[in-house]
């Protein structure tokens, strides 16, 4: 079974632009994702997946493989498709470039049992949200599954509603996700669904047209960078590892 990992990294990020370079103890955070994943056993190979030279010229500095993608890349899928038009592989495992202390147990969670490709198929990981300031981010993505692990529906938006009872936990969407071909060929193809519009969630393309979503829950400590705060965090806990 051939497995890909492809880590997105583009530099106009609207709330961070040029997240991806940004400097975590002397390294930029794409070199601190990147070597994360290639901790885990399992990849065929790893890529940046990137459209911007600033970028392409880092991982050439640090040698860490990339492919260069348009300029005009809708979202981060999009990207994993162009890849998978590039790199042939049962699965592509799609990883946050914005998740510098990302577990490679937790990545080594979303690889698939057996090769599936006769249908769409999209598998991701997903933790429990304990803070409530998580919980109201709308950064965060909450989900709600089914008693099989498949994902009813995904919001911005805390769902469900506890009107009936507080014994739970919410769900927050974790960016690790495994695409076979298939899954990524129908979404660059498919147009963008209305609910998909409304929430700005890429998935709910996938839901609104009846394919499924799996998640498998995870214990993850990892923080993803959305903001020069976040930023800060994450430098705190890398330099207190290092120091150990």
């Amino acid at each position: 079974m051939k497995v890909i990992g492809v880590i997105p990294a583009r530099f106009a990020s609207s709330r961070f632009p040029g997240k991806p370079l940004a400097d975590i103890c002397g390294k930029p955070m794409i070199w601190w994702v990147y070597h994360q994943v290639v901790k885990v056993k399992g990849f065929s190979d790893i890529f940046v997946a990137t459209d911007d030279e600033r970028i392409a010229d880092t991982c050439r500095k640090y040698d860490m493989k990339f492919i260069m993608t348009r300029t005009d890349t809708p979202n981060h899928i999009h990207r994993i498709w162009e890849v998978s038009e590039m790199v042939e592989a049962d699965y592509y495992i799609s990883i946050n470039g914005d998740e510098p202390l990302i577990s490679p147990d937790n990545i080594k969670e979303t690889f698939p049992d057996k090769v599936i490709d006769d249908s769409p198929y999209f598998q991701s990981v997903y933790r429990e949200l304990k803070d409530p300031a998580e919980l109201m981010d709308i950064a965060n993505v909450k989900i709600v599954l089914n008693k099989e692990g498949a994902c009813m529906y995904q919001s911005r938006y805390p769902i469900p509603c506890p009107k009936g009872s507080l014994l739970f936990r919410y769900k927050k969407a974790i960016g690790i996700e495994c695409f076979n071909k298939k899954a990524l060929d129908f979404f660059s193809h498919a147009p963008m669904g209305e609910l998909e519009k409304i929430e700005d969630i890429d998935h709910l393309r996938f839901l609104e047209n009846g394919i499924p979503i799996y998640y498998k829950k995870i214990e993850s400590e990892s923080l993803s960078v959305d903001t020069r705060n976040d930023l800060e965090k994450v430098r705190l806990i890398i330099e207190n590892q290092l120091k150990k």
